[in-house]
């Protein structure tokens, strides 16, 4: 039996087909404006870059800490902060009573050459660079509700003789990751980026894992169901989080696994007083600072 963490539900959106059709400035330009008190979430989805080997089907992800990904991580900073975020919201679960989160007040320079972490590299150089000081930590953890018990579904398979239908869904994102694995480390930091944050893909991804899982149950057990709403869960915590860190007119740029990607968006997009920003825009070049005055 393939055991789970959390961390496994984010595995398929480490894997892209092909670079995703961007849009061009003017279609950026047409979106229409937020209100002045509303606010601006621009979800950047990025795979590991630490590696930590948590995920049903790993990315053996190239050193970040190399001159080369060190100088287009440089570029990817440069190109989002044409979003001018007003705060940073991160991976990280919040401890001692409060969402802002301390490991950015003990951040340095030096830390960008020693430490991989997406959170790190992405999310504390903005801060930093941007003089930012308004930084959450707005994961979320296990509580009334099991947020990704995927071993449940596989018991369930097993039992019912659906062993078929979960190895499929492994073996797609095994061939997923297998298509990409070879142009990995040729591929510029932003355009990888730009690829787990196209939105068609994240929709499908979502929707063949998950949705294509709620056929594992009968009229005494729904392990699919209990997976699907495990996952809402966890991330209706996190965009309560994000929600109870904005204040009026903010512009937050959110660092999370991609998994996390499909329903982050679907909240920002949907939720009163909030609206979406698509990454791949600015990750291109696309996207100027003047996009994101008008909404974009």
């Amino acid at each position: 039996m393939i055991k789970l963490s959390l961390a496994a539900a984010a595995v398929f959106a480490l894997t892209a087909c092909a670079t995703p059709a961007l849009a061009s400035p003017e279609e950026a330009a047409v979106t229409p404006p937020v209100q002045s008190d509303g606010v601006q979430v621009m979800i950047l989805g990025t795979y590991h870059f630490d590696n930590p080997g948590l995920d049903l089907v790993n990315v053996a992800a190239d050193d970040v800490l190399a001159e080369r990904r060190q100088s287009e991580l440089k570029l990817v900073a440069e190109r989002l902060t044409a979003f001018q975020p007003t705060a940073v919201a991160v991976e990280k679960v919040p401890r001692g009573g409060s969402l802002i989160d301390p490991g950015f007040a003990r951040f340095t320079e030096a830390d960008l050459t020693s430490d991989r972490n997406e959170i790190v590299q992405i999310g504390y150089r903005i801060a930093h660079q941007q003089g930012i000081d308004r930084v959450y930590a707005v994961d979320a953890q296990d509580g009334e509700i099991e947020f990704f018990p995927f071993d449940r579904a596989q018991s369930f398979a097993e039992k019912t003789g659906q062993m078929d239908l979960v190895n499929g869904k492994i073996a797609q994102i095994q061939a997923e990751v297998e298509a990409i694995a070879d142009d990995r480390e040729a591929t510029p930091m932003y355009e990888l980026l730009a690829r787990e944050n196209d939105i068609e893909r994240t929709q499908r991804m979502h929707s063949n894992f998950y949705y294509g899982l709620l056929k594992l149950a009968d009229a005494e057990e729904q392990p699919g169901a209990a997976l699907n709403y495990g996952w809402y869960a966890r991330n209706a915590l996190i965009f309560a989080n994000i929600a109870a860190s904005s204040q009026p007119g903010d512009r937050i740029l959110v660092i999370y696994g991609s998994g996390h990607n499909y329903w982050l968006q679907h909240f920002a997009e949907t939720t009163p007083g909030f609206q979406f920003v698509d990454p791949v825009p600015y990750l291109t070049g696309q996207a100027t600072a003047s996009t994101a005055a008008n909404g974009s």
